[in-house]
């Protein structure tokens, strides 16, 4: 796996948070279904990665995907992020804790290498004196040869990315936040991605907007191109610059979602849309 190699990182991305028992049986739908962007997390609070590894072994012992054909994302997360189950020693450094998390990650996904990392989350959700996401040498691609072609952060704030760029921290990849049409759909840290070459991840984008699904901006346009609310939702967040992820546990939806890749709004209405923040 040659440094150098392209990453190829799909158009959508099918998160696997919060479904516990049901991770093997809706990663292994959702691939059949077309996802070929799968995000996960070494955090047994709100993920089952080995679930994720499962459904990945089904897929290909089924010919449904190959490894080569996906683009994995897991993550590290701090301590204060996990419940009981952690997958590294609570006692040992930083450094050793992200050996330890990824090398269990690997082995839950069944791969000796996943196409993003990323930082789950700033130790702390403050930024100020030590309290920027950790980077440097013990959070860096080098650190890890041969295990991860992408570094991500997520759940950052502007402040928080802004301070580890004067801190000379390695640019991510990826930013991944959950993003809040109230909040301006995250335009500062969007903006400073956009600025820097950094995709900005986009998730929660209709469980955080469940006021935005039932505007009548949005019904008037899903009406126009004939689609659902959450098609436009996610043609949006593609016209802004997003990646968007989504968690549907539900078959058609996730037909629905890639078939959104399809969509085109007009400028206007992605204006109207960034708008709806007020």
């Amino acid at each position: 796996m040659p440094a150098h190699d392209p990453v190829a990182v799909p158009a959508f991305l099918y998160g696997t948070a919060w479904k516990e028992d049901r991770t093997e049986a809706l990663t292994e739908l959702a691939l059949r279904a077309g996802f070929r962007g799968i995000d996960t997390a070494n955090q047994r609070r709100h993920y089952f990665e080995g679930g994720v590894g499962q459904a990945l072994a089904a897929s290909y012992r089924a010919g449904v995907v190959t490894r080569a054909e996906l683009f994995l994302q897991t993550k590290f997360t701090y301590q204060n992020g996990q419940d009981h189950r952690l997958p590294y020693d609570p006692a040992a450094d930083l450094s050793t804790q992200v050996a330890q998390s990824m090398a269990s990650s690997l082995e839950h996904l069944g791969t000796d290498h996943v196409d993003s990392y990323v930082l789950h989350g700033p130790a702390s959700g403050r930024a100020g004196p030590r309290r920027t996401p950790r980077s440097g040498p013990r959070w860096s691609a080098s650190a890890m040869p041969g295990c991860t072609r992408l570094l991500g952060v997520s759940n950052v704030s502007w402040r928080h990315l802004a301070q580890m760029a004067l801190s000379g921290a390695e640019t991510p990849a990826f930013v991944q936040n959950r993003c809040f049409a109230r909040r301006g759909w995250d335009r500062d840290v969007r903006a400073f991605c956009q600025e820097r070459g950094i995709v900005y991840q986009g998730f929660s984008l209709l469980t955080a907007n469940g006021e935005v699904l039932h505007d009548e901006l949005i019904a008037g346009i899903a009406g126009r191109i004939e689609a659902t609310p959450a098609q436009v939702v996610f043609s949006f967040a593609r016209a802004v610059g997003m990646l968007p992820l989504t968690g549907t546990s539900d078959a058609e939806h996730m037909r629905q979602d890639l078939a959104s890749l399809e969509l085109t709004l007009s400028p206007d209405e992605v204006e109207a849309i960034e708008s709806l923040a007020g």
